[in-house]
């Protein structure tokens, strides 16, 4: 993984000190609370709902078990002994002091982490695949790219101030697992006829109050011109995008309004005027030098020798639930990449604990050369298991709640804080989790049921990503009460789509028999092997709908 130089590191130290100045003066009411505003949202704190929020960058998901430990140790000092993992793949604490988010920030910076640019109109964390260098499909480690974004874009002279936050999403093959193309910029990383490499570059992408899938403007550049591209769209954006009306200052209001051909067109010229040419154009010895930060680690020759699991399946069927659902092909034989889930039964999806971290920390150095990866939708990665050791890894992470094997069933749902913390949220999500965790506890049946992702947000502006599940659910608030309102046939992958609402919005009781429904739809008109996206796109949404709001069953 990428390691600060000395630049790096004094420019984070410093930039806490400035923050501690800032802090310490808006306690003592010399700088104005507007005037805090702006530069508190600048070191990623939030004022939610019952205290502030401060969100902690975690780059394309990557951390060391050194970092991970801090992370544990700050929940422990400052918080309330958890904290929760965000679908940008950053980490949030929810319950931290104001006055002690410097002390914070200044124990981040030890371990070469900081809060910069994790809030605000700026350009936020870079996020892709957690498989990352280590899957055995991708064309290739995208990881590289994400750092080089990474560190044009860190506080951006010309981009710290844009009409609105700005999203870079980046996968490295054909699969899709960083919903690259709801994002306001999508990299795609391809190879040419002629068998070179590059980007399908992807614009305009985004969900809140305005959900758009992103189009292609350009269906290939050369890597070497990344920086001077993204450069150019974000020109063109900084210039045109409103700043009259937040809801309407995002980048795929202005594409939408100017039309994606007149879009592409103002950012090739942008581009061949000023920027193609520029210091931004990377050399070939350039990339290679990123590339070196993301070098394979030492694998053993040896592990491919021994990958029969019989005796350890026939030992435990619920160890070998886990590795069919929570464990992924390797590029290297002998290895297999283990997801941890992060939704266990009846707790918040997200969450972790101290000793969650402080184990899982350990099990990163003992398990995976010491580094662990956040994922999209919520869980954790250890990329690079051997296969004789994942049943000792299993039951480490049985014994601490972390090895529920549901990863991509219904109950590995996507979900924002809701009312309970956001200050935004219109209705609660935590407890209609509950609601559907407890209907639907019998593994073999979500297993039987096949992928299926269900997503939920508290409010329009769609942190849950709600418009991009098999089975959304919106909260949504009627003169005091919670009502949830659903949507079917989305996706976030390869075959990205927007969920059609299927009709009016349910009483918060009814929540989980209102999925149950949708499920016997499904269950009834699927043929073997039939995906519930699939049958989406066969049938469409009337039988859903009919039965779904049936007076009587």
């Amino acid at each position: 993984m990428y390691l600060y130089n000395n630049d790096d590191q004094q420019l984070v130290e410093q930039r806490v000190e400035q923050y501690r100045d800032q802090t310490n003066r808006f306690l003592a009411g010399t700088l104005p609370e507007d005037e805090f505003l702006a530069l508190r949202l600048m070191n990623g704190l939030y004022v939610q709902r019952q205290a502030p929020m401060l969100r902690v960058a975690i780059p394309y998901g990557l951390m060391s078990s050194k970092q991970l430990r801090k992370l544990s140790d700050i929940s422990r000092k400052y918080d309330r002994n958890y904290a929760h993992f965000t679908t940008r793949t950053n980490i949030q604490y929810n319950w931290p002091k104001l006055e002690e988010v410097p002390d914070i920030l200044g124990e981040l910076a030890e371990v070469q982490m900081h809060a910069i640019q994790t809030s605000g109109n700026c350009i936020r964390n870079t996020t892709t695949d957690p498989y990352a260098g280590v899957y055995k499909g991708e064309v290739e480690d995208p990881r590289p790219y994400c750092e080089i974004i990474r560190q044009w874009s860190t506080l951006h002279p010309e981009f710290a101030y844009l009409p609105r936050k700005f999203k870079i999403a980046v996968t490295g093959g054909p699969e899709d697992r960083a919903a690259s193309q709801v994002h306001d910029v999508g990299l795609h990383l391809i190879t040419n006829a002629a068998g070179e490499l590059g980007f399908e570059v992807l614009v305009g992408g985004g969900l809140g109050r305005t959900p758009i899938i992103g189009k292609v403007i350009k269906e290939f550049l050369p890597v070497e011109h990344l920086r001077s591209y993204l450069d150019a769209i974000l020109r063109v954006y900084n210039l045109n995008g409103r700043r009259d009306n937040k809801y309407k200052a995002r980048i795929k209001i202005l594409v939408k309004a100017l039309g994606i051909e007149k879009f592409a067109e103002l950012v090739e010229e942008e581009w061949l005027g000023f920027t193609k040419a520029s210091d931004l154009h990377l050399s070939a010895a350039e990339i290679e030098k990123f590339k070196g930060y993301f070098a394979d680690p030492d694998y053993s020759a040896e592990a491919a020798e021994n990958t029969d699991l019989t005796a350890y399946f026939e030992k435990s069927a619920d160890f070998k639930a886990w590795y069919e659902r929570n464990t992924v092909e390797h590029k290297v034989a002998g290895y297999r990449i283990a997801v941890i889930s992060l939704k266990p039964h009846l707790l918040p999806p997200g969450d972790v604990t101290d000793l969650q971290m402080d184990l899982l920390a350990d099990l990163a150095d003992q398990y995976s050369f010491g580094e662990i990866r956040s994922t999209h939708d919520q869980n954790l990665v250890l990329t690079d298991v051997q296969i004789q050791q994942l049943y000792p890894l299993w039951q480490a992470l049985s014994a601490a709640n972390l090895a529920r094997a549901n990863i991509g069933t219904l109950t590995d749902m996507i979900c924002c804080p809701g009312y309970e913390f956001c200050a935004l949220a219109n209705a609660e999500t935590l407890p209609i989790a509950d609601q559907i965790n407890r209907k639907f506890d019998d593994l073999d049946y979500l297993y039987d049921l096949g992928e299926i992702q269900l997503n939920m947000s508290g409010c329009i502006n769609a942190c849950g990503h709600h418009h991009v599940a098999d089975i959304g659910i919106l909260g949504v608030d009627r003169k005091g009460e919670n009502y949830y309102q659903f949507t079917l046939g989305g996706s976030s992958k390869t075959d990205a789509s927007l969920g059609k609402t299927i009709g009016k919005a349910v009483a918060a009781t009814e929540v989980a028999t209102t999925v149950e429904k949708i499920l016997h739809v499904f269950v009834q008109h699927r043929t073997e092997d039939e995906t519930f996206r699939e049958v989406i796109k066969r049938i469409g949404l009337a039988p859903f709908k009919e039965y779904v709001y049936a007076t009587s069953h």
